[in-house]
Protein backbone atom coordinates (compact mmCIF):
# COMPACT_ATOMS: atom_id res chain seq x y z
CA UNK A 1 0.00 0.00 0.00
CA UNK A 2 2.93 2.32 1.07
CA UNK A 3 4.09 1.89 -2.44
CA UNK A 4 0.98 2.19 -4.43
CA UNK A 5 0.62 5.93 -2.07
CA UNK A 6 3.69 7.00 -2.79
CA UNK A 7 3.30 5.90 -7.01
CA UNK A 8 0.29 8.11 -6.63
CA UNK A 9 2.05 11.29 -4.94
CA UNK A 10 4.74 10.88 -7.81
CA UNK A 11 1.87 11.00 -10.81
CA UNK A 12 0.61 13.88 -9.06
CA UNK A 13 3.64 15.52 -8.79
CA UNK A 14 4.65 14.59 -12.20
CA UNK A 15 1.08 15.71 -14.07
CA UNK A 16 1.43 19.17 -12.45
CA UNK A 17 4.99 19.44 -14.10
CA UNK A 18 3.64 18.36 -17.18
CA UNK A 19 1.01 21.23 -17.16
CA UNK A 20 3.63 23.59 -15.94
CA UNK A 21 5.52 22.63 -18.64
CA UNK A 22 3.16 23.29 -21.25
CA UNK A 23 2.62 27.03 -20.09
CA UNK A 24 6.13 27.75 -19.33
CA UNK A 25 7.19 26.94 -23.32
CA UNK A 26 3.81 28.60 -24.61
CA UNK A 27 4.31 31.83 -22.34
CA UNK A 28 7.73 31.70 -24.33
CA UNK A 29 6.89 31.71 -27.43
CA UNK A 30 3.98 34.36 -26.74
CA UNK A 31 6.60 36.79 -25.25
CA UNK A 32 8.94 35.98 -28.32
CA UNK A 33 6.56 36.28 -31.31
CA UNK A 34 4.64 39.28 -29.52
CA UNK A 35 7.45 41.68 -28.49
CA UNK A 36 9.22 40.96 -32.48
CA UNK A 37 5.71 41.48 -33.58
CA UNK A 38 5.11 45.27 -31.99
CA UNK A 39 9.25 46.01 -33.25
CA UNK A 40 11.33 45.14 -30.66
CA UNK A 41 14.66 43.92 -31.92
CA UNK A 42 15.97 40.78 -31.63
CA UNK A 43 18.78 41.76 -28.80
CA UNK A 44 16.35 43.60 -26.71
CA UNK A 45 13.99 39.99 -27.12
CA UNK A 46 17.06 38.51 -25.80
CA UNK A 47 17.24 40.61 -22.78
CA UNK A 48 13.69 39.76 -21.68
CA UNK A 49 14.58 36.48 -20.95
CA UNK A 50 18.01 37.42 -19.44
CA UNK A 51 16.59 37.11 -16.13
CA UNK A 52 14.69 34.09 -16.71
CA UNK A 53 18.16 32.05 -17.17
CA UNK A 54 20.12 34.07 -14.60
CA UNK A 55 17.12 33.28 -11.66
CA UNK A 56 16.34 29.91 -13.45
CA UNK A 57 20.09 28.86 -12.06
CA UNK A 58 20.09 29.92 -9.03
CA UNK A 59 16.86 28.38 -8.32
CA UNK A 60 18.32 25.15 -9.48
CA UNK A 61 21.28 26.02 -7.01
CA UNK A 62 19.05 26.33 -4.15
CA UNK A 63 16.26 24.48 -5.02
CA UNK A 64 17.25 20.80 -3.40
CA UNK A 65 18.06 22.83 -0.24
CA UNK A 66 14.90 24.37 0.11
CA UNK A 67 12.99 21.25 -0.91
CA UNK A 68 14.50 19.21 1.98
CA UNK A 69 13.81 22.20 4.50
CA UNK A 70 9.99 22.67 3.51
CA UNK A 71 9.22 19.70 1.40
CA UNK A 72 8.44 19.02 -2.39
CA UNK A 73 4.65 19.96 -2.40
CA UNK A 74 5.67 23.17 -1.17
CA UNK A 75 8.23 24.28 -3.54
CA UNK A 76 6.06 22.30 -6.80
CA UNK A 77 3.07 24.36 -6.03
CA UNK A 78 5.03 27.56 -5.40
CA UNK A 79 6.81 27.51 -8.47
CA UNK A 80 3.15 27.18 -10.12
CA UNK A 81 1.99 29.93 -8.17
CA UNK A 82 5.02 32.03 -9.31
CA UNK A 83 4.37 31.31 -12.71
CA UNK A 84 0.52 32.46 -12.09
CA UNK A 85 2.00 35.78 -10.90
CA UNK A 86 4.56 36.01 -13.63
CA UNK A 87 1.82 35.35 -16.28
CA UNK A 88 -0.80 38.22 -14.91
CA UNK A 89 2.22 40.66 -14.17
CA UNK A 90 2.16 40.89 -18.68
CA UNK A 91 -1.61 40.96 -18.79
CA UNK A 92 -1.66 44.90 -18.56
CA UNK A 93 1.53 45.63 -20.79
CA UNK A 94 1.05 47.42 -23.87
CA UNK A 95 3.18 48.81 -26.85
CA UNK A 96 2.15 52.19 -25.55
CA UNK A 97 4.94 51.53 -22.62
CA UNK A 98 8.08 53.46 -22.86
CA UNK A 99 11.32 51.13 -23.58
CA UNK A 100 13.32 52.60 -20.57
CA UNK A 101 9.99 50.95 -18.44
CA UNK A 102 8.65 48.17 -20.65
CA UNK A 103 11.91 46.07 -20.89
CA UNK A 104 13.04 46.05 -17.02
CA UNK A 105 9.63 45.21 -15.89
CA UNK A 106 9.22 42.25 -18.56
CA UNK A 107 12.71 41.21 -17.03
CA UNK A 108 11.61 41.00 -13.85
CA UNK A 109 8.24 38.91 -14.86
CA UNK A 110 10.49 36.64 -16.57
CA UNK A 111 13.03 36.16 -13.45
CA UNK A 112 9.75 34.99 -11.65
CA UNK A 113 8.82 32.66 -14.12
CA UNK A 114 12.55 31.17 -14.51
CA UNK A 115 12.41 30.67 -10.73
CA UNK A 116 8.82 28.62 -11.20
CA UNK A 117 10.39 26.32 -13.72
CA UNK A 118 13.06 24.86 -11.49
CA UNK A 119 11.29 24.53 -8.53
CA UNK A 120 8.78 22.65 -10.32
CA UNK A 121 11.79 20.91 -11.80
CA UNK A 122 13.46 20.01 -9.21
CA UNK A 123 10.40 19.02 -7.38
CA UNK A 124 9.14 16.05 -9.74
CA UNK A 125 12.61 14.86 -10.64
CA UNK A 126 13.58 14.77 -6.74
CA UNK A 127 10.09 12.75 -6.14
CA UNK A 128 11.46 10.27 -8.25
CA UNK A 129 13.73 9.13 -5.35
CA UNK A 130 10.61 8.76 -3.33
CA UNK A 131 9.28 5.79 -5.91
CA UNK A 132 12.17 4.06 -6.79
CA UNK A 133 14.76 2.26 -4.14
CA UNK A 134 17.90 4.04 -4.18
CA UNK A 135 19.74 0.71 -5.05
CA UNK A 136 17.97 0.61 -7.80
CA UNK A 137 20.39 3.20 -10.17
CA UNK A 138 19.21 1.88 -13.37
CA UNK A 139 15.83 1.55 -12.84
CA UNK A 140 15.98 5.67 -11.68
CA UNK A 141 18.16 6.45 -14.49
CA UNK A 142 15.01 4.94 -16.79
CA UNK A 143 12.58 6.92 -14.50
CA UNK A 144 14.89 10.25 -14.80
CA UNK A 145 15.43 9.94 -18.46
CA UNK A 146 11.75 9.54 -19.59
CA UNK A 147 10.90 12.82 -17.06
CA UNK A 148 13.02 14.84 -18.69
CA UNK A 149 12.66 13.53 -22.14
CA UNK A 150 8.75 13.92 -21.65
CA UNK A 151 9.42 17.51 -20.31
CA UNK A 152 11.33 18.70 -23.10
CA UNK A 153 8.32 16.68 -25.87
CA UNK A 154 5.57 18.84 -23.47
CA UNK A 155 7.60 22.22 -23.93
CA UNK A 156 7.70 21.55 -27.88
CA UNK A 157 3.67 21.06 -27.62
CA UNK A 158 3.67 24.15 -25.45
CA UNK A 159 5.75 26.17 -28.44
CA UNK A 160 2.90 25.29 -30.68
CA UNK A 161 0.04 26.29 -27.72
CA UNK A 162 1.44 29.58 -27.56
CA UNK A 163 1.75 30.15 -31.34
CA UNK A 164 -1.98 28.67 -31.65
CA UNK A 165 -2.72 30.80 -28.70
CA UNK A 166 -1.11 34.17 -29.91
CA UNK A 167 -3.07 33.79 -32.70
CA UNK A 168 -6.48 32.59 -32.11
CA UNK A 169 -7.12 34.77 -28.83
CA UNK A 170 -4.25 37.55 -28.61
CA UNK A 171 -1.86 38.10 -25.66
CA UNK A 172 -3.56 39.40 -22.82
CA UNK A 173 -6.36 36.72 -23.37
CA UNK A 174 -3.69 33.56 -23.98
CA UNK A 175 -2.15 34.87 -20.96
CA UNK A 176 -5.09 34.84 -18.67
CA UNK A 177 -6.13 31.03 -20.34
CA UNK A 178 -2.73 30.04 -19.07
CA UNK A 179 -2.96 31.68 -15.46
CA UNK A 180 -6.19 30.19 -14.89
CA UNK A 181 -5.73 27.07 -16.38
CA UNK A 182 -2.49 26.87 -13.67
CA UNK A 183 -5.01 27.82 -11.00
CA UNK A 184 -6.49 24.76 -11.60
CA UNK A 185 -3.75 22.50 -11.70
CA UNK A 186 -2.71 23.91 -7.95
CA UNK A 187 -5.39 22.09 -6.77
CA UNK A 188 -4.04 18.83 -6.93
CA UNK A 189 -1.57 20.33 -4.06
CA UNK A 190 -4.30 19.04 -1.77
CA UNK A 191 -3.72 15.48 -2.88
CA UNK A 192 -0.55 15.74 -1.74
CA UNK A 193 0.56 14.41 2.04
CA UNK A 194 2.17 17.07 4.07
CA UNK A 195 6.04 17.51 4.16
CA UNK A 196 6.71 15.16 0.98
CA UNK A 197 10.45 14.51 0.36
CA UNK A 198 11.01 17.01 3.74
CA UNK A 199 14.18 16.30 5.42
CA UNK A 200 14.23 16.94 9.43
CA UNK A 201 18.49 16.72 9.34
CA UNK A 202 19.56 19.95 9.16
CA UNK A 203 21.31 20.73 5.65
CA UNK A 204 24.34 23.12 5.53
CA UNK A 205 25.11 25.43 2.95
CA UNK A 206 28.38 23.94 1.87
CA UNK A 207 26.82 20.41 1.34
CA UNK A 208 25.29 22.13 -1.75
CA UNK A 209 28.56 21.71 -3.45
CA UNK A 210 29.72 18.67 -5.09
CA UNK A 211 32.91 17.06 -3.18
CA UNK A 212 34.14 16.63 -7.13
CA UNK A 213 35.84 19.45 -8.44
CA UNK A 214 35.17 18.05 -11.79
CA UNK A 215 31.49 18.14 -11.49
CA UNK A 216 31.27 21.58 -10.29
CA UNK A 217 32.70 22.39 -13.51
CA UNK A 218 30.77 20.94 -15.19
CA UNK A 219 28.01 22.70 -13.39
CA UNK A 220 29.50 26.09 -13.87
CA UNK A 221 29.83 24.75 -17.53
CA UNK A 222 26.06 24.23 -17.90
CA UNK A 223 25.43 27.37 -17.24
CA UNK A 224 27.19 29.15 -20.81
CA UNK A 225 25.95 25.85 -22.82
CA UNK A 226 22.43 26.49 -22.14
CA UNK A 227 23.19 30.40 -22.43
CA UNK A 228 24.08 29.82 -25.94
CA UNK A 229 21.52 27.45 -26.59
CA UNK A 230 18.86 30.08 -25.95
CA UNK A 231 20.52 32.88 -27.35
CA UNK A 232 20.51 31.05 -30.93
CA UNK A 233 17.36 28.65 -30.53
CA UNK A 234 14.81 30.33 -28.29
CA UNK A 235 15.31 34.04 -29.89
CA UNK A 236 17.62 33.75 -32.68
CA UNK A 237 15.99 31.38 -35.22
CA UNK A 238 12.21 32.12 -34.38
CA UNK A 239 12.91 35.62 -34.66
CA UNK A 240 14.71 34.56 -38.28
CA UNK A 241 11.75 32.56 -39.12
CA UNK A 242 9.35 35.03 -38.68
CA UNK A 243 10.79 38.46 -39.44
CA UNK A 244 13.47 37.14 -42.58
CA UNK A 245 10.83 34.37 -43.99
CA UNK A 246 8.22 35.56 -43.15
CA UNK A 247 6.54 32.41 -41.22
CA UNK A 248 3.33 32.54 -39.60
CA UNK A 249 3.03 32.13 -35.61
CA UNK A 250 1.51 29.08 -36.42
CA UNK A 251 4.79 27.77 -38.98
CA UNK A 252 7.55 29.02 -36.03
CA UNK A 253 5.18 27.32 -33.14
CA UNK A 254 4.99 24.25 -34.60
CA UNK A 255 8.42 24.07 -36.48
CA UNK A 256 10.33 24.23 -32.75
CA UNK A 257 7.57 22.25 -31.05
CA UNK A 258 8.87 19.46 -33.64
CA UNK A 259 12.51 20.00 -32.99
CA UNK A 260 12.27 20.02 -29.54
CA UNK A 261 9.69 17.39 -29.54
CA UNK A 262 12.18 14.87 -31.32
CA UNK A 263 15.14 16.47 -28.97
CA UNK A 264 12.81 14.96 -25.97
CA UNK A 265 11.94 11.34 -27.57
CA UNK A 266 15.94 10.98 -27.69
CA UNK A 267 16.45 11.83 -24.10
CA UNK A 268 13.32 9.57 -23.30
CA UNK A 269 15.22 6.78 -25.46
CA UNK A 270 18.80 7.20 -23.66
CA UNK A 271 18.93 4.58 -21.14
CA UNK A 272 17.93 2.10 -24.12
CA UNK A 273 20.50 3.56 -26.60
CA UNK A 274 23.47 3.34 -23.89
CA UNK A 275 22.34 -0.18 -23.59
CA UNK A 276 22.42 -1.22 -27.30
CA UNK A 277 25.50 0.63 -27.85
CA UNK A 278 27.38 -1.49 -23.92
CA UNK A 279 26.03 -4.51 -25.64
CA UNK A 280 28.35 -3.69 -28.93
Amino acid sequence: MAVSTSVRNYMIVTLAYWGFTITDGALRMLVLLYFNQIGYTPLQIAFLFLFYEIFGIITNFLGGWIGARLGLNVTLYAGIGLQVISLLMLTPLTQDWPLWFAVPYVMTAQAMSGVAKDLTKMSSKSAIRLVVPQEAESRLFKWVAILTGSKNALKGVGFFVGSVLLTLAGFVASLWIMAIALLLIMLTGFLLPRGMGQIKKKIKFRQLFSKSKEINILSAARFFLFGARDVWFVVGLPVYLQSVLNWSFYEVGGFLALWVIGYGGVQSAAPVLLKYLNRG
